[in-house]
This record gives structure tokens, C-alpha cells and sequence, in this order.
């Protein structure tokens, strides 16, 4: 649960810096944020949870 904790507020601060600085309107971020919705209700919501977990679990194994 940490993890998606994490991963949303990293998504919502790039979000942020988007709409700021890249110049993505706030319909593109909308837009984005329904396509979220809706991806993690279709049947590829496990398979993106595995990779994302997988992701992670490997950057949390480096040593610097």
C-alpha cells in the first residue's frame, strides 16, 4: 500500500509540473486522469500492478 501511496503523490507533483511548466492543459490532465480510471478497471490493471510492483522491488535492490 506504501507503494501506491508513493506512486500517486510522484504522479500527481509530475501532473503539477506539467501543467505548469510543459505547458499540458488542465483537459489533457483530465484526460490522462480518465484514462487512469479506466485502465485500472479493464483486465490489464494486474498485469500493470505486477510491473509497477516488479519496477519498484528492482530500483529498491540498487546499491549506490
Amino acid at each position: 500500500m506504501a507503494v501506491s501511496i508513493s506512486a500517486v503523490v510522484l504522479l500527481g507533483i509530475l501532473t503539477f509540473l506539467l501543467i505548469k511548466k510543459a505547458g499540458l492543459n488542465a483537459a489533457h490532465a483530465i484526460v490522462c486522469i480518465l484514462f487512469g480510471f479506466y485502465l485500472a478497471s479493464s483486465s490489464v490493471a494486474p498485469t500493470v500492478s505486477q510491473a509497477t510492483t516488479s519496477l519498484v522491488q528492482m530500483i529498491g535492490k540498487i546499491n549506490f
